[in-house]
């Protein structure tokens, strides 16, 4: 079975998110998927989650409030045929990337950019996640490979364009030829994008507890396709008011929580629904909403969430 979607990162959030939005689209007979899920580190942890991406359905359990009202029921992703380990299965990631794929997916976790000082391309597995991306798409162009559509997911601005500056200056720095280099800058796609969705939970061996509400924000730009239609994906103009959105209003009310949570030594196994119910602390960070967050936000031109 052919996999035109390669992912980066075995994750229970993109089991939660890209993974079930494809099934998704799948079950609808859209040409989405399916999908090869690549462990890039060596954690045994994650690789033994590799056995359960043979087509088997994986389950999401959907739990929370949805349209003000309790929600839950357990959907099924179903789009990933493939697990293979970076490390242990090299020549046939390689295989797959050059035969089979039109979109490459990553979501490396907040340490999947990082580089060693000076990394270079060699003959062995690289170390880094973009040099093992930028070895790929190398061989990929040596055998007359179509150029991809990238779509990271690591939460940092411009995402893709961060990927592709990296790949770009590995490819220079290993003295790869300039023909590959302007390959990667001008004709493979490099997509910024934006995910939202608490995953909140693990199931075992793979699966996950996540909340009814869901976004995929993709960044409009010449030869864009997306992998899948679905309500939560979004082809956007402008991904900023969104990442506003999310940095201002969800990153910000979990890290004021968090640092009361510390600040009043309150119970270890405490939730947010559990804290929330505290009067004062409720007051506390409404007061942060109304007197700070609201009117940066306003003065952004953000007045409601974008449609």
């Amino acid at each position: 079975m052919k996999t035109p979607i390669v992912q980066f990162g075995t994750s229970r959030f993109l089991q939660a998110h890209v993974d079930l939005f494809v099934s998704d689209a799948m079950r609808e007979g859209q040409d989405a998927g399916p999908i090869t899920v690549v462990q890039t580190t060596g954690s045994a942890e994650r690789s033994g989650r590799l056995a359960a991406f043979d087509g088997s359905p994986i389950p999401i359990v959907v739990r929370g409030l949805e349209d003000g009202q309790p929600a839950e029921r357990t959907e099924h992703v179903t789009s990933l045929v493939r697990g293979l380990s970076a490390a242990g299965d090299w020549s046939e990631v390689e295989r797959i990337v050059v035969e089979e794929a039109r979109f490459l997916i990553s979501n490396t976790g907040d340490a999947g950019f990082r580089m060693a000082d000076g990394e270079t391309i060699g003959d062995d597995v690289p170390a880094s996640f973009p040099a093992k991306l930028t070895k790929l798409l190398y061989v990929r162009w040596q055998k007359n490979g179509a150029p991809l559509t990238l779509l990271p997911c690591e939460l940092l601005p411009d995402n893709g364009h961060v990927l592709r500056d990296l790949c770009v200056g590995l490819a220079e720095r290993s003295a790869m030829p300039a023909a590959f280099v302007a390959w990667l800058r001008e004709d493979c796609v490099w997509a910024n994008s934006l995910v939202d969705r608490i995953v909140s939970g693990a199931l075992e061996p793979a699966g996950a507890v996540a909340e009814p509400y869901a976004l995929w924000a993709i960044e409009a730009q010449p030869r864009l396709v997306v992998p899948a239609t679905h309500p939560a994906i979004r082809v956007v103009d402008d991904l900023r008011p969104y990442e506003r959105l999310k940095l201002f209003v969800l990153n910000l009310g979990h890290t004021a929580l968090a640092e009361r949570w510390l600040a009043d030594r309150r119970k270890a196994d405490e939730t947010v629904r559990e804290i929330l119910a505290d009067a004062e602390v409720d007051a506390w960070l409404a007061s942060i909403y109304d007197e700070e967050v609201i009117p940066v936000l306003l003065a952004a031109g953000i007045a409601e969430a974008p449609a």
